[in-house]
């Protein structure tokens, strides 16, 4: 099929790049010259592990272009992507659809002939609805163009992953011709088994909010114990295991630490408890909101372990790494960054603070300037009185401290994942503190 993807952030570039993967033709669009230029030599502007290589394969095949023009993919596609942006609303509680409708009413006039447009921005239930009234009324076809919502379900850092070998596929349909050019552009992953949920478009818009909802409540839940534990001198660590083996449970997901972040969970746990509300559900909106609360919580928590694990010593003045910039390990986004949000009040606090990221720094350089930053790890932790495990990156769980020397007497390791095997670390002379896990 020929295929247009609009808007190509960390949601459209993986898609794009998928749908190529997949055998069709695309065209992906964004307003962002420069992006365009680098996307169309095959270069990356977001960190996504696989991506930069199947970007390289279909840009150079010819069977993935990106242009600034909308009217070129409306010619060019018979089946168009929406993936731009839902930032959260002035308000802090809803989703700004305005890029969605945005980019309706430059994509509308342009479809002529019987076409199919394909919602994948997490927005608010009832946005079906409004984006298909506006796109019959400006399309010169009219009633020809099928809107359909088929909400993303990526896991940044699994992005390419999640878009070729999803667990499931969710179509909010009004016709036949919605499900049926949904069956078309997924057959090659339909074809593998995986399970599609063709549905009505307000259950599949309230899908997806529902999904990452639970996953902020469970992450949430897990941080509320790990503080018991902190004070009853339990181990989460293996709290967390007793819980997992349940299978109406399970691990994924509850892992303690500083809390959620990125574009994604916090924005969406947000607008689904404004639709609770909304809609009248006050027992909902209670435990959301919960959630929230526990969630925003998590940097002063993590700042009392630290004062906690120094003792005597003062906060203000210490020197500081922390190891971790982006939300989450394997990606570049530092958006509503945990890790970020813990340095800065580290820094607040007096601390001479350095962070070290592997694939983030650009960014969180932008995002917070006033923080010195390095990708060097022996040069991040050279000197420091005070180490914090943010984010738990690979290099980190796998870095070796006997190499890195360079740490005064007494330094302290505070890991706020609870991560690392803190045993080699203590071998190397460090004092360690885990988040849930008091004095081990």
């Amino acid at each position: 099929m020929r295929v247009s993807v609009i808007g190509c952030g960390h949601l459209g570039i993986p898609h794009a790049a998928a749908m190529a993967e997949l055998g069709h033709e695309v065209i992906g669009v964004d307003v962002d010259r420069d992006k365009v230029a680098r996307l169309n030599a095959g270069e990356c502007p977001i960190y996504e592990p696989g991506l930069p290589e199947l970007l390289a394969t279909h840009t150079a095949s010819g069977r993935l272009r990106f242009t600034t023009d909308i009217a070129e993919a409306a010619a060019f596609a018979e089946l168009h992507f929406i993936g731009v942006g839902t930032p959260i609303d002035a308000d802090g509680r809803s989703y700004d659809n305005g890029q969605v409708f945005g980019a309706i009413r430059q994509l509308a006039p342009h479809l002529d002939r019987p076409c199919t447009v394909i919602g994948k921005s997490t927005v608010t239930v009832g946005t079906t609805a409004e984006v298909t009234a506006l796109v019959q009324r400006l399309a010169p076809a009219g009633g020809d163009v099928t809107v359909v919502w088929n909400p993303e379900f990526l896991r940044e850092g699994h992005a390419v992953e999640d878009t070729l070998r999803p667990d499931r596929i969710i179509a909010g349909v009004v016709n036949a011709e919605g499900e049926k050019a949904i069956r078309a552009v997924y057959a090659g992953i339909l074809d593998a088994g995986v399970p599609i949920f063709v549905t009505d478009p307000a259950t599949a818009e309230l899908a997806k909010g529902a999904a990452n909802t639970f996953l902020g409540l469970k992450i949430s839940y897990i941080n509320g114990v790990a503080d018991m534990c902190e004070k009853a001198g339990a181990d989460i660590a293996e709290i967390v295991e007793i819980l997992g083996i349940d299978p109406r449970i399970g691990a994924g997901g509850m892992q303690p630490g500083i809390g959620y972040g990125g574009g994604c969970l916090p924005k969406d746990v947000r607008a689904f408890t404004a639709s609770a509300k909304q809609l009248g559900a006050t027992t909902a909106v209670n435990l959301l909101l919960a959630a929230e609360r526990i969630n925003e919580s998590r940097t002063g928590v993590a700042m009392g372990l630290i004062t906690e694990a120094l003792g005597e010593r003062k906060l203000r003045g210490s020197r500081v790494t922390v190891l971790g910039a982006a939300f989450k390990p394997n990606t570049s986004d530092v958006r509503e960054s945990p890790a970020l949000a813990l340095a800065l009040a580290l820094y607040r606090a007096g601390c001479v603070v350095t962070v070290h990221d592997p694939q983030a720094v650009a960014n969180a350089m932008v995002r917070n300037p006033e923080l010195d930053y390095t990708a060097d790890l022996p040069a991040a932790l050279d000197g420091a009185e005070l180490v914090v495990l943010a984010t738990e990156w690979p290099e980190y769980q796998q870095a070796d401290p006997q190499a890195l020397v360079g740490h005064p007497a007494n330094a302290v390791l505070v890991d706020c994942r609870t991560t690392l095997n803190p045993e080699p670390w203590r071998a190397a002379g460090w004092t360690v503190r885990q988040l849930g896990r008091p004095g081990k």
